[in-house]
């Protein structure tokens, strides 16, 4: 997901995002840790789109208390 795609998110949707974003690296650490973990540079791709997930959200509400 594109920095531009999340930005057009609401702030429902991006805490929604995170959220799974979250579970799915809990899941690809246990799959890691299990040996069944075919593409470990996936850990990589999620761990980076949560960290712009979380700094967009953290802008959006930034935003919205100047406001």
């Amino acid at each position: 997901m594109r920095v531009k795609e999340i930005r057009e998110l609401g702030a429902d949707e991006i805490s929604a995002r995170v959220d799974e974003a979250r579970k799915e690296m809990v899941e690809l650490r246990f799959q890691h840790a299990l040996r069944k973990l075919e593409n470990t540079a996936k850990i990589s791709q999620v761990r980076k789109r949560l960290s712009r997930l979380i700094t967009i959200g953290h802008e959006k509400q930034l935003a919205a208390k100047a406001k």
